[in-house]
């Protein structure tokens, strides 16, 4: 099991979503977070002060997966999130020693397992367009 964080651009978040889920991963966390990395520092004017934005906005999302999906999970990401300019972001992996389902008790691959997945895969291809019934 690995755990996979990801910093998108905030305007990439519909298109990396929707590669996730079609990957078949459907159980993420999603945070609003600051930072800076490559990028330039913008300057903007603010009642006729110069501010410097040294940090940018951008999304974090983590998602824990079992062995067969990190690969996937990596591609629906770099394919989707990429814009080929600076600030498209970061994937790190990281090893998972251990899961449980709070609700079950259920632990490790099977706690990792979403109780509605295939209905959120269904839903995803659907609204993706790609049609197709499961």
């Amino acid at each position: 099991m690995k755990l996979i964080t990801t910093i998108v651009r905030p305007e990439r978040l519909p298109e990396v979503k929707a590669a996730l889920f079609r990957a078949g991963i459907t159980g993420i966390t999603l945070s609003r977070v600051s930072g800076h990395g490559g990028e330039h520092e913008l300057v903007e004017q603010y009642r006729g002060t110069a501010l410097v934005m040294e940090f940018h906005e951008k999304v974090k999302i983590e998602m824990v997966c079992s062995e067969p999906f990190v690969e996937p999970c990596i591609k629906a990401i770099l394919s989707s999130a990429r814009t080929g300019e600076v600030g498209d972001g970061k994937v790190f992996v990281q090893p998972i020693e251990r899961v449980i389902r709070i609700r079950t008790g259920e632990a490790d691959n099977a706690a990792l397992t979403a109780v509605n997945a295939d209905a959120v895969q269904r839903a995803a291809i659907n609204a993706a367009g790609m049609g197709g019934a499961a």
